[in-house]
């Protein structure tokens, strides 16, 4: 049976840590193992770290940049030579490839982010794999992924995939570092990731950006698209084989049941918030258990300013986030309506554009 799956694959793995050179040998594996999924006929997307690394070595850097301009210009050193590896080794085994350089703007707008999806699906009905990475080159700070592990989920919800597999330095998630913890446990599966009690580190190396707090928000983003979401150890890239024919290798993260739509998810985590509602304790029940729309009465305070139809995060008093929406008034109006009646807004404002806030139908809970 056809599946789509996506693979992303650090730094950490493709690089030497002592050096920050490549690690051909895994990236070898890599491409072979993807290969071999292609040839049974799953659709394949690689989103591949590695593009400031590969610079930082190919200009004699001695550690990561942390200025975003020097960051930036490393990248696009790094990001052509990282791509012609691949390329020759796809081609090697005659695997079309194609680079997809993404920036969070391209999910951000609706139109570009029905464009990116079209893309995806015109390239692998084609049979290439897509290799995704952020556009480093050009990534505003502000509209940044932060890191590939949230790029990647993002994508895997895009792609609507079967599979999301994380490929890190270790070969689980574990209870603590075992690096730092002799008798950290491991976890080899989490069917309900509120439950999860992990002790996270940092991030991981030194070349990298993400670390364990990146994969489980990946995996919260990923299994709420439906996608069954595995880290396991870059290192040993055929283990995503063995995995999909069954066998109990890394952690898995079982997907949702009944995942949320594309439109939701895009508001979820496609959006960047631009500001937040705080909301009392009726407004949160009818949205979180009553399935309503938000209304102005359960608005107690507003931070940020935002215009109408922007994202919007919903929290309780204490700040803890509850959902996310669009919202039908910016947040100077939002600042003049806030505790009233529905009734009262003529009134207030002279005019009505909605009577609900936000609206059920864009209005998805965290």
């Amino acid at each position: 049976m056809t599946k789509t799956i996506v693979v992303k694959i650090g730094t950490s793995s493709l690089t030497q840590p002592e050096t920050g050179q490549l690690a051909l040998s895994t990236i070898a594996s890599l491409t072979e193992t993807l290969c071999n999924l292609r040839n049974q006929g799953h659709q394949v997307v690689l989103v591949s770290s590695g593009a400031v690394g590969v610079g930082c070595a190919r200009l004699g850097l001695t550690e990561r940049p942390r200025a975003i301009a020097l960051k930036q210009a490393v990248a696009a050193v790094g990001q052509g030579r990282l791509m012609r590896i691949y390329d020759d080794l796809f081609t090697t085994l005659q695997q079309p490839i194609a680079q997809v350089l993404l920036t969070r703007a391209d999910l951000v707008q609706r139109s570009r982010y029905l464009n990116v999806y079209n893309t995806f699906h015109e390239l692998l009905g084609l049979g290439v794999i897509p290799i995704v990475n952020e556009n480093d080159t050009v990534a505003v700070e502000e509209l940044k992924f932060g890191d590939n592990d949230t790029l990647s989920a993002l994508v895997a919800s895009l792609v609507e995939a079967d599979w999301l597999f994380l490929l890190t330095d270790v070969d689980k998630l574990y209870s603590a570092d075992p690096r730092t913890v002799p008798d950290a446990r491991p976890i080899n599966l989490v069917s309900n990731i509120e439950d999860l009690q992990i002790q996270t580190g940092g991030k991981g190396s030194q070349w990298g950006t993400g670390g364990m707090v990146t994969k489980i928000s990946a995996a919260r983003i990923a299994i709420a698209a439906g996608v069954r979401t595995v880290i396991t150890q870059g290192r040993s890239p055929h283990d995503i084989e063995k995995i999909i024919q069954g066998e109990a290798i890394g952690t898995h993260f079982e997907p949702q049941p009944e995942p949320t739509s594309a439109r939701k998810r895009w508001i979820a985590y496609g959006l960047v918030p631009a500001g937040k509602l705080y909301l009392d304790d009726g407004a949160i029940h009818a949205i979180s258990e009553d399935g309503k729309s938000l209304l102005a009465a359960g608005i107690k305070t507003i931070e940020g300013e935002f215009d109408s139809q922007e994202a919007v995060q919903l929290c309780d008093i204490n700040g803890h986030e509850i959902a996310r929406g669009l919202v039908n008034y910016n947040s100077e109006e939002l600042q003049k309506i806030r505790g009233c009646h529905s009734r009262d807004i003529q009134g207030i404002l002279g005019y009505v554009d909605a009577d609900t806030v936000i609206h059920r139908d864009n209005l998805v809970l965290i």
